[in-house]
């Protein structure tokens, strides 16, 4: 049986709709941060990278996305931005499209998590329109063109339901052969000015260095943080603890404001590897 396909929501706004513009402002934006001589790319197992508009983000999702290893597999976990669609909503068997060409569904592990995981849903409602993981791959296929991928959009806040997808997800990929990297695609604080944001992103990004998921959910909750994909990454730092990480850098971090000129009102990103 031939499957879906998915076709890109926001090419031609959040990164360019023509396949050589969008190829040569990815790769700009992995070069800008070399890879020290002699160290290699890092094998990760999970990471944090941002979805906004490329011209605002751009350089922190490269600065990640050039640090690390991309393997074939990846399972890409965000928030819900338009409403639509169930809680936990996955595409265990659709192709992706992007101006760079065809991501195939790793249909296997996704049945695989689906069957593990009832909470999840096969939904296409939640990702026909939304944005965030979409963001993240053109820098995954230049890096990785074998590509395939596990794409879930995360609609709840519940711990214990974001606890219990990080376990199952730790379960699937456990029992597999090869590597898997689980990206969380965020953004961090909205809207604010550049200095409130800089403090609650400092908040948020040091229980994620701390891989801290029950921490980061606390301080997202009590201090009013307006990070975005918060589930994705406590979903990302629950597996990835279980799967053997010990430790977690931070890559990069700017605001909106360096772009814009515009520091009252600003988005905070994050570039986050957890290995």
């Amino acid at each position: 049986m031939t499957s879906a396909v998915r076709a890109p929501a926001v090419a031609g706004r959040f990164y360019p709709g023509r396949a050589d513009e969008l190829l040569r402002d990815v790769r700009q934006y992995t070069s800008q941060i070399e890879v020290r001589a002699g160290t290699g790319r890092i094998s990760a197992i999970g990471c944090v990278a941002p979805h906004a508009g490329y011209i605002y983000s751009g350089g922190v999702a490269g600065a990640v996305y050039s640090r690390l290893e991309i393997p074939e597999h990846c399972v890409i976990l965000c928030p819900n931005h338009t409403g639509k669609g169930g809680p936990l909503a996955i595409m265990a068997s659709t192709t992706w499209q992007t101006p760079l060409g065809e991501v195939a569904a790793d249909a296997d592990l996704g049945g695989r998590l689906l069957r593990r995981f009832p909470a999840l849903q096969e939904d296409s409602a939640a990702h026909r329109g939304e944005h965030a993981i979409e963001v993240q791959l053109p820098f995954l296929q230049v890096r990785q063109p074998q590509l395939k991928i596990v794409p879930i959009v995360i609609g709840t806040s519940d711990f214990e339901v974001l606890h219990g997808l990080g376990e199952a997800l730790a379960d699937v990929i456990a029992v597999r052969e090869g590597k898997v990297l689980i990206v969380a695609s965020s953004d961090m604080n909205h809207y604010e000015s550049d200095a409130v944001t800089r403090v609650k992103d400092r908040k948020a990004i040091e229980r994620v260095l701390a891989m801290d998921a029950r921490g980061l959910w606390e301080v997202v909750m009590n201090e009013d943080i307006s990070m975005c994909g918060f589930g994705p990454a406590i979903v990302m730092l629950t597996a990835a603890k279980i799967l053997g990480a010990t430790s977690a850098t931070l890559v990069k971090y700017a605001t909106s404001g360096e772009v814009s000129g515009d520091y009252e009102l600003v988005v905070g990103y994050a570039g986050i590897m957890v290995g």
